[in-house]
């Protein structure tokens, strides 16, 4: 491996500047950050285009880093209101040739050497042969305690290569090898140009809630996420949010099954003080809190009739009045509901009230069960583990514990997994690799 030498920083140069580094990739960002710290930077994250514009507009940076794939906008136009609205900011893109690269600045220098010390990095780390892995049932196919092939016949001990395979690059030769799965971020080749950064997972049913988030994010209308405990709805909600004209203004979620029948009227529509026993100061609602940008109503099916009747004069009116108040309140909010319940059948059954609930179900996004896109498994898997490594070194995971996993009917769904992962992570150690006997179910396995 040919050695990069580190620029010469000039000593007008030896204070901290300001990066932004924009990536769908976290492993990237935080290569970037970690490089770019050592030369003296302050560098913020963003996982997206939109994200990346809204902190240097807040307070402009130096330069500015964009991986060679955006999620949320096109990369060719981006590049181009970027340069024409902040002139002054050194553009970089990972992987542009230096014809498509903006006017240097005079920190290019330092820019480049991060981004060469980045792809040395990937280089390493994937000089290695792939195996690939589509579902669950290719790691069926290997007995629990094989060694996943290295540079061998791929038909050993897994299926060959097919179709929308997932890489699953192999650590050096050993008896029982750890396995560095990693999702590919060579740009929109890999990547489907609806896929949102949120929602990990390439299989059908992952891109079509992806497809219906951006299709209604930027519109008013009331949407009801379904799906099974588990399965994400929450983050559908907050990327509906982060994706709609309203993204600036707050975004304001609750749990109507959390909160005790007696109070939740007073949480959503806030109250005055003396209005019950123990309300010794006024308060605003959460539907109030939230004017001008989104309400998030979570487990909606757990909400009283009674107060399900008071939620929709406030969808007809858009006035609410506080508990102990005679005045009402104008607000302007988009709602977003969620539910694990079946509603459409609840509401026939009289057990939720029918004209709220069309009144929510405008437009429907169903998360699916993990169970229905175990393609995904190692994704989500990398993901996890990745996220834990922000705070502790980071771990792999070896095949035999793959295998397990892939085994597992994961009734508690993507949350499940996050859970498991989170425990074996604990259960190692300061080991850096999970096996299998590190991967406990709890009461939830079959």
């Amino acid at each position: 491996m040919l050695a990069i030498p580190v620029p010469a920083l000039p000593a007008s140069r030896l204070r901290t500047r300001t990066a932004v580094v924009a990536s769908a990739d976290s492993s990237f960002r935080q290569r970037v950050v970690e490089i770019l710290t050592g030369l003296r930077w302050n560098v913020r994250e963003a996982s997206g285009g939109a994200q990346a514009w809204a902190e240097t507009t807040a307070t402009p940076p130096e330069a500015v880093i964009v991986d060679s794939w955006l999620p949320d906008l096109d990369l060719g136009e981006f590049l181009k209101d970027f340069r024409g609205a902040f002139p002054q900011v050194d553009l970089v893109t990972a992987g542009a040739a230096p014809e498509q690269e903006s006017p240097r600045g005079p920190y290019r220098q330092e820019l480049l050497y991060a981004l060469r010390r980045c792809q040395d990095t990937d280089t390493a780390a994937w000089n290695t042969a792939p195996v690939i892995v589509r579902a669950a049932q290719p790691l069926l196919d290997a007995a629990p305690a094989a060694v996943l092939p290295v540079n061998r016949n791929l038909q050993s001990g897994m299926s060959a290569a097919v179709s929308g395979g997932i890489p699953v690059p192999i650590s050096q030769p050993s008896h029982s090898g750890p396995v560095r799965i990693s999702q590919n971020r060579s740009g929109s080749e890999s990547a489907p140009a609806d896929q949102l950064p949120e929602l990990v997972g390439s299989a059908p049913c992952m891109l079509e809630v992806s497809r219906r988030v951006r299709l209604v994010a930027p519109r008013l209308t009331p949407v009801l996420i379904e799906g099974p405990t588990g399965s994400g709805k929450d983050i559908v909600a907050e990327a509906l949010h982060r994706l709609s004209p309203r993204s600036r203004k707050p975004f304001v979620a609750i749990n109507c099954a959390a909160i005790p029948e007696a109070l939740l009227e007073a949480e959503l529509f806030g109250h005055t003080r003396g209005a019950f026993t123990g309300a010794v100061k006024g308060r605003t609602g959460r539907i109030e809190a939230a004017d001008g940008g989104t309400l998030f109503l979570d487990e909606i099916g757990e909400m009283p009739l009674a107060l399900q009747s008071k939620l929709l004069r406030f969808f007809e009116s858009g006035e609410l009045q506080r508990v102990g108040e005679n005045e009402t309140v104008k607000v302007d909010v988009r709602i977003l509901a969620a539910t694990h319940q079946p509603l459409a059948q609840h509401a026939q059954a009289g057990s939720f009230r029918a004209d709220l609930y069309y009144r929510l179900a405008v437009f429907l996004i169903r998360t699916p069960a993990l169970s229905d896109h175990l393609q995904d498994l190692p994704q989500l898997v990398e993901h996890f583990l990745n996220q834990m490594g922000r705070e502790a070194p980071i771990k792999r995971i070896d095949a035999a514990a793959m295998v397990k996993l892939s085994t597992h009917s994961w009734p508690g769904n993507v949350r499940e997994l996050e859970h498991v992962l989170e425990r074996a992570a604990i259960l190692v150690g300061e080991d850096v690799v999970i096996t299998d006997q590190a991967i406990d179910f709890g009461l939830l396995v079959n």
